[in-house]
Parts: C-alpha cells; structure tokens; sequence
C-alpha cells in the first residue's frame, strides 16, 4: 500500500498536536478527517467560542473536523466508521475508548512527549523540566486499555539543557513527535499493518506526569535552590509559578507575583529566614533553604511581566517583605 491509500483519522487538539497533522498532510499522507475537543468558552462570561489549535489547522487544509462531547456517543462513532480508517494518530488529545481505538485495522498509535514508561501523564514536558532531566523525549505506542501504557513502537531522545524552559522543550519535542509520527506511520505501511512493538517495563522508579492546577504551581521555598530554579522553568512561561509577596507587617495585605526566571547563585543563605528578599545592584534576589536565588522575571499581581530590575524601580525597601 502507498501513503496516499493509507487512510489516516487524526486525533488531538493544542498546538503541540499541529506538528504532527501539519507533516502529515504537507508531506502527502491521507488524512480523512480530524477529531478534536469542542470549541472553549472564552471571555468574561464565556459567551465566546474559541476552536483549538488542530481545528484551525484542519479547517484551513479543508480537512473534515469532528469534536464529540462523548467519545461513546453513538452518533459520533458512525461518523467516524464512516471514514474508513486504516490507522489512527492520536497526539495530545484525551483517553480513548476502546470501541474507537480498536476501530481502525491497522490500530491507533500515540504520539507522547516523553521516554515513556517514563512520564505517564497530561504533562510530561512540565515534569520531566520541574524535576530536573537533562534528557527527555518522544515515544509512539500503540494504544490499550490503560492510559501511556500500550506497546512501544519508536522512541527519540531530546537533550534538556540546564537553563532551557518548558518553551523550549516543548518546540523541540513537537518537532521531534512530527518526525517520529511520520517515521511511525511509514512503518505500519512497510509492515502492512504488522509494525513491531515492544511492551513497557514497569517499575516504581518512573515519574507521574499529573495535570497541572494552579496549586501545583505553587512555589515552596523552603527547597532548595536548584529544586526552585527547576521549578520555575518548568512552567514558564505557561502557566507560571507563582507564590504571595507578603509584608512583615501582618496589617498590610499579601499579593500574587509571579516568577518567569530565575538563577542560581552559589551565594549560600544559611542562618537567613527563607522567603527573605533582598536587592543589590538593581537585582532581586530570595533567600531559599541552601543559597540565594535571583529573579530575573517576574510579574506583579495586575502587571505585565518585566525584568527585575524595572520591577525593583516602583518595588521600595524589598527587605520589608517574604516570599510564601
């Protein structure tokens, strides 16, 4: 079979799946039709709707565009019978049933940021940056009963560098899940269907890649320095770490601000209260549990994010305050 006969449903819906859908129709795969999240609400009362990314995409390619509210839902399933498929692609989208991911008869495969069975979850990329990696990646597999669990069938890997963000792992892996995509969808043409694969090994030594809420974004710190910094970068710039300026005076009212960038220091801040803040030089620095870490961006309840130092122009007598 040609990759042009290959009958392809693709399946997700942020951005990061737009690199995916994007190599396979630039690069002539037959992509019938597109299933993705139904438009979000936006806007003060949430009287606008808002398509995602991958339906943009699929529309201004006039690919035909399914969004059920039920992935069981019957009117839905004959929708997506009626396509045919022979393979399906899911990148980034939500857990399956098996009625649809054992509908196509070549199986559905999942592209995911990460060196799975490492990094199960809705947040690889955040994690494996928040918990320190110096390496991470993209795996496919194909998909079973059990959410990141199925048959292992390619994997690349993608160096973390230690000042990188979650940005920028998040465009290196869209890139590299693009690649691995297509390279996966030429091996289920070359093995009519029969592509090897290979079981996960469990153990309890992987990391959970949980959704991230806004208390997970909380900063605690009493951690250390370099715990902090990882912290940090692995939600910048979305969603962003956050924690209270809080004055030493109780009457007075805490607020919201929130840190894009961060760097260690060396400088040690034993015997200092932590969450003390301190400004020299037109830079701001916190005192955590083992050294002094200095913000480089922030953003102000209210406020745009900006650079330290213009923060630290309207910011009077930083030693009046804590960081909790």
């Amino acid at each position: 079979m040609e990759k042009k006969n290959l009958r392809i449903v693709f399946m997700g819906t942020p951005e990061f799946a737009v690199g995916s859908l994007q190599r396979l129709v630039e690069n002539g795969y037959n992509v019938v039709a597109v299933v993705t999240q139904p438009d979000k609400p936006v806007g003060r009362h949430g009287s606008v709707l808002c398509p995602s990314p991958v339906k943009e995409y699929a529309l201004a390619h006039g690919l035909p565009v399914l969004q059920p509210l039920k992935m069981k839902d019957e009117h839905f399933l004959k929708q997506l019978r009626s396509y045919d498929a022979d393979l399906q692609v899911v990148v980034a989208f939500r857990m399956l049933p098996e009625v649809v991911w054992a509908m196509p008869r070549f199986g559905t495969f999942n592209v995911h940021a990460a060196l799975l069975p490492d990094y199960r979850g809705a947040a690889p990329i955040n994690w494996a940056v928040i918990n320190g990696e110096t390496r991470t990646g993209v795996t496919t597999f194909f998909l079973d009963h059990d959410i990141d669990t199925g048959r292992i069938i390619a994997q690349r890997q993608f160096p973390i560098p230690d000042d990188a963000d979650v940005e920028y792992v998040y465009d290196g892996l869209m890139q590299l899940g693009a690649e691995l995509c297509t390279d996966t969808v030429d091996l289920v043409l070359s093995t009519d269907g029969n592509a090897p694969s290979q079981p996960q090994k469990d153990s309890d030594a992987h990391h959970a890649a949980p959704k991230i809420f806004k208390e997970t974004c909380a900063i605690d710190f009493s951690l250390t320095a370099k715990r902090i910094y990882d912290f940090v970068r692995g939600l910048s710039p979305v969603p962003g770490a956050w924690c209270m300026l809080t004055p030493r005076d109780a009457n007075a009212p805490a607020q919201v601000l929130k840190i894009y960038k961060a760097a260690k220091t060396g400088e040690s801040s034993t015997g200092v209260e932590v969450g003390t803040l301190k400004a020299e030089n037109r830079r701001l620095f916190v005192a955590t549990i083992d050294e002094w870490l200095e913000i480089l961006e922030l953003q102000p309840a209210g406020k745009k994010r900006m650079a330290a130092r213009d923060y630290l122009n309207g910011f009077q007598h930083p030693e009046h305050f804590l960081l909790k």
